[in-house]
């Protein structure tokens, strides 16, 4: 098995980084002087800001090549504007402070009107106080841990209750779990997420002695120990689950070492909520089998939106096993309403764009319409998979309908009165006990 593995992971690392390469070539000779390109006003120049490189790749090369891929769509239409979509690639590595510096080169020296960009928090709290100093405009498509609405930022993936609540409800309801451990990468997105879970869980009559919380380094990999703990935690004959915010490539030894000691999904299922379809692309699934992933799509839903999606984005990759994700709708759904409200207010202008967004409707990939809200997010269904041995996910939950993201956490003292809006009331933290603005989004 782990000679698979590590077959696996370097099969995918090999793919990942032709494609990560070829994008950065397009993307540098996209902005090269020697590049036998239009003139800088004849094109709308798109950023795109994700990891070729790096403890992140695994999953954000592919969201490089969504853009590329809808980028190269919109232009055969003609464009936006009458204008041909320029994308300039970059790779800020994984690393975090290398996020920020390549967002102000991409608006001060590339003059690109709009970034679609980041997975991890810490990447999008790298690069905030870029996009609100040069006012240009993110649309960041990961789910996330909420608490925050920036002006200058449109949140395409899941708040927590568009993801982690309903998977908690889940498992409390139909898995009948009662005991809990809230493992996550050590970033600001578990922690916040495990805090509103936690809170939730409480509230919920959980003890305290049935939520144990752990958390592990960016790329880690040496899991026996932790393991080994959580099968003694849900060995106390309560039904015990995992809620995982883990990010990454230490996804692949986590879910081994569970296999390892024997720990299946019917002893205690984990939930993830950043493993998809791409994370599972070329390795072994054998250990991850039956366990639960919380998205707001799957590939495997059938719908002649999705199903059109995956055939062109298959034949644009030329891949035939090219699979599609969850990010990768957040950001079809938020280029497609950038280009709506550039195309409403016949302008790229970030202040005209950023005004005209809230409203927006755009089709998702499931059969619905999502609807750009005034807190900056999005409206989105919520769905439960079971992983199956092909890398895809059975769909064994949903949501009867659309759920409205909310950038403040009911679940936290500090958040529950607050509210993001952009549209009447131009906050981001709008108090709605003191009626009165805390003047920052975050």
């Amino acid at each position: 098995m782990l000679t698979q593995l590590t077959h696996g992971i370097a099969t995918m690392t090999r793919r990942r980084a032709l494609a990560a390469t070829a994008g950065l070539v397009l993307g540098l000779a996209a902005s090269s002087p020697f590049a036998p390109a239009q003139a800088a006003d004849d094109t709308i120049k798109v950023g795109i800001l994700h990891s070729l490189s790096g403890t992140m790749a695994i999953s954000e090369t592919t969201l490089k090549d969504t853009i590329l891929f809808l980028i190269d769509e919109q232009n055969k239409k003609g464009g936006v504007l009458g204008k041909k979509l320029e994308p300039v690639v970059v790779d800020p590595a994984s690393n975090w402070p290398l996020f920020a510096e390549k967002a102000r080169e991409l608006i001060t020296k590339d003059k690109v009107a709009v970034v679609f960009g980041c997975w991890t928090s810490v990447s999008r709290k790298s690069v905030l106080p870029v996009f609100k100093e040069l006012n240009n405009i993110l649309f960041y498509p990961v789910q996330y841990e909420g608490e925050e609405s920036e002006r200058n930022v449109f949140y395409t993936g899941a708040a927590p209750n568009q993801q982690a609540i309903p998977a908690v409800d889940y498992l409390m309801k139909e898995e009948k779990v009662k005991r809990w451990v809230l493992a996550g990468t050590d970033y600001v997105y578990p922690r916040t997420t495990n805090k509103i879970l936690e809170a939730y869980l409480k509230s919920k009559g959980v003890a305290q002695d049935d939520i144990m919380i752990n958390y592990t380094p960016f790329g880690h990999s040496d899991w026996q120990t932790i393991v080994a703990d959580i099968k003694k935690f849900g060995s106390a004959g309560k039904k015990t689950a995992v809620v995982s915010t883990i990010n990454g490539d230490a996804n692949v030894p986590f879910y081994k070492e569970l296999g390892n000691q024997g720990i299946k999904a019917t002893d205690i299922p984990v939930v993830a909520f950043s493993v998809g379809e791409e994370e599972l692309a070329g390795i072994d699934t054998k250990p991850l089998l039956g366990h639960l992933a919380a998205w707001n799509y799957f590939e495997s839903i059938k719908t002649p939106a999705n199903e059109k999606f995956i055939k062109e984005w298959q034949a644009y990759t030329k891949n035939p096993k090219r699979v599609t994700n969850d990010p990768m709708e957040a950001h079809y759904i938020g280029f497609n309403m950038w280009v709506k409200a550039v195309e409403k207010v016949k302008s790229t202008d970030p202040d005209k764009v950023i005004d005209a967004l809230p409203g927006i409707e755009a089709p998702n990939l499931t059969g619905g319409t999502s609807k750009m809200l005034p807190n900056h997010h999005i409206t989105k269904p919520v769905f439960i998979g079971e992983i199956k041995g092909n890398g895809q996910f059975d769909v064994v939950w949903k949501t009867p309908g659309l759920v409205a993201g909310d950038a403040w956490s009911k679940e936290l003292e500090g958040s529950k009165d607050l509210i993001g809006d952009w549209v009447g009331k131009k906050c981001g933290n709008y108090n709605t006990k003191t009626n009165k603005c805390g003047g920052q989004g975050s």
